[in-house]
């Protein structure tokens, strides 16, 4: 990168600009030169950690290594790919940050590189880049071995925070790396001080005392064992009870216990390489053991024969390592790069769902208006579109639970949403749970995102269900309610609507929950559910809505009296609420244009095909592309257009989106409407005038309409 793109903080945020950060932090003193920055005085008590800099504009590196100046942290720094490769091959770093775009070798290749390196390829890389926001380049960059991005102009916080989390992490590895060349240091103390049998009997004690103290105070349990099935306990240090609940006379005192307490399914393998230790010299492995809690806790337990000693026994020398919360971490990631599977493929799904349905509409309202006079088919053909919208609305549900559905406040009314989507709710949760709706006829509107709002119930729902194991009875109750006072939970200080307001409470008659879990039930992570059954985000995720849209959340419980969550919305301000959301006759599609030529651009024949009859129907001149690069061509020959309706996803060099910032900057005089039947178009919202497939006729005509008024 060329031009300097990186943020110092000042009195009015990030500053960057002509000067650079070069003309804004002093000169550092004690430099090392071009290949790395000095630090501050350091504390010999912890490890120094080198960062390794590369970009190839020395304003940045110098900016970035001022950033990041501290104590006990070496800056190294490289003005090309090349460089940074000579110091990866001499040096260990704690973090790697790289610029994506530089000559010769960008930031991707680099990464791949040093990742395809075994003595680099664990090493945190961080990407720096000012470009490339989208998430195509940002997966890139995941998958060519990133673990982050920071986008330029950088903040330095955020800049310095992300790094010294690689720092901090780095500086515990050196730390239990050094501590295991000290255990094993005290193992083999150990094994000499056995071997003097001559020395005198006050010299013992102390050594023992002194390798007690030692034990105690490591993050690890020090054993011996016997060689043979079922391998007995000689010796556990005493911080065994730290992480296992039971002292070490425990271990000790019954050769079966420690083996005895294996997950069943991890026995074999433990077995199997506790006994290959008499040939292989060393063991290692991972298992599950059941402590005094109750509760299975995953050790890395692994060691060393002892030497063959004449007149001794040989034993085997090994430390139990607690890594629990590592694994619980590798399973939270599994589990959520299973949900972005399913996020991907019901984004593809929908895509294509939607273009179905949009034919499906489409066709039917056109032929909705051929049926003038014939009563009973035009009700058929109501009834038929009434079908297709649930289809849409479903496919609707399933991008906003994978998260692919972007927020959409609108005007609510609950008497026409909730009657449909208890049924959605009943089939969810199955036949044994009676779900029961309670509503008062007046209820207000509000103004929620419909999917979100859905998504929150559902997931109340489900929720209430695995509390009622044996089934039960699930009650929602939506009502108006004035508030007179601001809500106050606890010593949070108080927020949320008052005056008037709608109330949805969600009961269950499930087995409740004591204060502790009550307390902490919207914290995101936390789950009272087995390991891998849940990710303790759904309730928070639930909180999270109700703060966007202005509202809170209270909930009731007790140990066998069931649970009763009550959210608390703002009535929304409706002056046309007589009617809101009620399905009124359509009447036929009145004739908007008089002769303008619309371009339409899409690359489904059908949908194109019902697009252009529509158009036409409504009036207007119509001309067809079937690609981005197509419809430019045209623009390119001069074809006069008035408005561009284009699709986003679609093949060639220029898409849908690509396709409208073209027109806007090249031809401004032309309108642009997009479609898509993926919701994964957030640029589009923001930036043009968008109709999400499938889309009713009567939705282009008002969308033209406004157009053409403007």
């Amino acid at each position: 990168m060329t031009d300097l793109a990186i943020g110092v903080s000042g009195p009015s945020g990030p500053l960057s600009g002509a000067n650079g950060p070069a003309a804004l932090i002093p000169e550092p003193s004690g430099a090392e030169g071009p290949g790395g920055a000095g630090a501050q005085a350091a504390d010999p008590e912890i490890v120094t950690a080198k960062i390794l800099v590369v970009d190839d504009d020395p304003r940045n590196l110098l900016a970035v290594a001022e950033i990041l100046r501290a104590p006990n942290l070496e800056i190294v720094t490289a003005d090309s790919g090349e460089a940074a490769l000579r110091r990866v091959l001499t040096d260990e770093f704690a973090v790697i940050l790289l610029d994506v775009q530089m000559p010769r070798i960008d930031g991707y290749e680099l990464a791949a590189m040093i990742r395809g390196r075994s003595h680099s390829s664990r090493v945190p890389i961080i990407f720096l880049t000012a470009y490339n926001k989208d998430d195509l380049h940002v997966f890139r960059g995941y998958t060519a071995g990133a673990v982050d991005y920071v986008f330029k102009p950088i903040e330095p916080l955020v800049l310095k925070s992300k790094v010294d989390v690689f720092v901090d992490l780095y500086r515990k590895t050196e730390e239990i790396r050094r501590q295991g060349e000290a255990e094993r240091r005290l193992l083999l103390e150990n094994l000499h001080v056995r071997g003097e049998k001559l020395k005198a009997e006050q010299a013992l004690r102390l050594a023992h005392e002194r390798q007690e103290a030692i034990l105690s105070s490591l993050p690890v349990v020090v054993t011996s064992r016997g060689v043979e099935a079922p391998f007995p306990a000689l010796f556990v240090s005493d911080n065994v009870e730290r992480l296992t609940g039971f002292p070490a006379e425990r271990f000790t005192g019954d050769p079966d216990f420690g083996v005895s307490r294996i997950h069943p399914e991890d026995v074999e393998g433990v077995t199997r390489e506790l006994g290959a230790a008499i040939t292989n010299g060393s063991y290692g492995c991972e298992y599950r053991w059941l402590c005094a809690d109750g509760q299975y806790r995953y050790f890395l337990d692994q060691g060393v024969l002892s030497p063959e000693v004449e007149g001794r026994a040989r034993e085997i020398f090994g430390t139990m390592f607690d890594i629990t919360e590592r694994r619980m971490l590798e399973q939270q990631l599994v589990h959520a790069s299973k949900l972005e599977a399913v996020g991907r493929l019901t984004g593809g799904v929908a895509h294509d769902f939607n273009n179905m349905l949009s034919v499906v509409i489409g066709n039917l309202d056109l032929l909705r208006n051929t049926l003038d006079g014939d009563d009973k088919a035009s009700r058929r053909v109501r009834l038929a579109i009434e079908g297709a919208q649930r289809c849409a609305d479903l496919t609707n549900r399933l991008l906003a639970f994978s998260r692919r559905q972007p927020v959409q406040a609108s005007i609510v009314r609950l008497q026409d949403l909730m009657p449909g989507f208890l049924e959605l709710m009943r089939r969810t949760l199955g036949e044994r749970i009676d779900v029961r709706l309670t509503m008062d006829e007046d209820v207000r509107p509000i103004e929620v995102d419909c999917a979100q709002f859905e998504a929150a119930l559902l997931n109340l729902a489900v929720n209430a269900r695995d509390a009622m194991p044996n089934g039960g009875t699930l009650t929602i109750a939506v009502g108006n309610r004035t508030i007179e006072e601001p809500h106050a939970a606890g010593s949070e200080p108080s927020g949320g609507p008052t005056g008037d307001c709608v109330l949805v409470s969600v009961t269950d008659t499930g087995v409740g929950m004591p204060l502790s879990v009550r307390e902490r039930v919207f914290e995101p992570f936390f789950t009272t559910k087995e390991s891998g059954k849940g990710t303790g985000l759904g309730l928070s995720m639930v909180y999270g809505f109700v703060q966007q849209s202005r509202g809170f959340v209270e909930i009731d419980s007790a140990p066998g009296e069931g649970t009763s969550i009550r959210i608390v919305f703002p009535a929304a301000e409706c002056p046309s609420d007589d009617g809101l959301g009620r399905n009124e006759p359509e009447a036929a599609m009145p004739v908007l244009g008089q002769g303008e030529t619309i371009l339409v651009v899409e690359d489904d024949p059908e949908v194109r095909q019902v697009a252009v009859a529509t158009l036409e129907t409504l009036g207007f001149s119509v001309r067809e592309a079937e690609t981005g690069d197509e419809a430019a061509a045209m623009l390119e020959r001069g074809d006069r257009v008035r408005l561009l309706l284009s699709d986003v996803r679609m093949p060639g060099v220029l898409n849908g989106l690509d396709l409208a910032r073209r027109v806007r900057r090249e031809w401004p005089s032309i309108d642009v409407v997009l479609t898509s039947g993926y919701a994964d178009v957030e640029d589009a919202l923001d930036e043009f005038h968008f109709l999400h497939k499938p889309y009713r006729a009567s939705d282009l005509a008002e969308k033209l309409r406004i157009l053409l008024k403007a």
